[in-house]
């Protein structure tokens, strides 16, 4: 991870998880991780999640840049855990055509092309 993401990761932790009572929105309410740093500020945000107390900092911009900033990281984690599915999922005997109806696609090929990609 760069030091914007620690950054980022600092400030969403030090505004929306450093109290016993925001921590306890995490699933490990010691550590906030990237997914669910953007979690948080999305959900405080758009009003998905309560905040704690009238003290918790409403969602700011520079909050809404922070976790845009870890997007990257989830899509990697992301795509690593798809690429572990789809292997377990073969290793299971589940076919390609299975596989691309799974994951909303019609086309084995693209689904296998799409792996294969993923690999290199």
């Amino acid at each position: 991870m760069s030091a914007h993401g620690y950054a980022a990761l600092f400030r969403i932790h030090e505004r929306y998880a450093a109290t016993a009572a925001a921590g306890s929105r995490l699933v490990d309410p010691h550590l906030v991780s990237p997914a669910e740093a953007v979690r948080l500020v999305a959900g405080l945000g758009g009003g998905s999640l309560a905040y704690t107390d009238d003290a918790e900092p409403q969602v700011q911009a520079a909050d809404l840049l922070a976790a845009l900033s870890l997007l990257p990281l989830l899509r990697a984690e992301l795509d690593a855990l798809e690429a572990g599915l789809l292997d377990m999922a073969r290793g299971e005997g589940a076919s390609w055509a299975e596989i691309a109806r799974a994951t909303g696609s019609d086309d084995a090929a693209e689904a296998q092309r799409r792996h294969e990609l993923r690999q290199d």
